[in-house]
């Protein structure tokens, strides 16, 4: 697996070694080892999977202390644009975004830390998306942002749902990161 660094500490692209054959294919999705070789140490506890259509907007979402969530992503049919801020106020990187197009073809993950708000567009007829926690879900540590807090073309004929589109801005927001 490649572990691809990004401008924002703790923030990283991995590129699975994909094994096919006229069969189909072999990949290892994560391996504890291969992560703690880049210092990554991190141990999940909880996967979550959604499925949704073209045009639908999730997020832009976080859990809040001390339930802060770091997240793998990964699409199992379909296509993304994954999208992240990072909320971390001592971080240089603070208020700035990363994205990366996430797709089941090029099998790229995203390991997002705690501390980033976490939403995505999809880009195909319909998306499966795949994601471990290291932290439980919990509701009362709910956060988000707005999605025009980032500076995206997001396009035309956005599917939010009411709790989504009604999230404020990020100047709007509290947070403790």
């Amino acid at each position: 697996m490649n572990v691809v660094d990004t401008k924002f500490e703790g923030l990283f692209v991995l590129e699975p070694k994909v094994l096919g054959d006229s069969r189909g294919y072999f990949m290892e999705s994560y391996n504890k080892d291969t992560l703690l070789k880049h210092g990554i140490d991190i141990t999940f506890v909880q996967d979550n999977q959604s499925s949704s259509a073209k045009g639908v907007l999730r997020g832009l979402h976080f859990q809040k202390h001390p339930h802060a969530q770091t997240k793998l992503i990964r699409v199992l049919s379909g296509s993304i644009l994954d999208v992240v801020i990072d909320l971390r106020k001592k971080e240089p990187t603070f208020g700035q975004h990363f994205s990366v197009e996430l797709t089941a073809e090029n099998k790229k993950q995203l390991l997002v830390p705690k501390g980033f708000a976490h939403g995505f567009l999809v880009l195909s007829d319909k998306t499966e998306v795949f994601y471990k926690c290291d932290e439980f879900y919990r509701p009362d540590a709910e956060g988000g942002i707005h999605y025009t807090s980032v500076d995206i073309d997001w396009g035309a004929g956005l599917i939010l749902s009411e709790k989504d589109n009604a999230l404020l801005h990020i100047r709007e927001t509290k947070f403790d990161f």
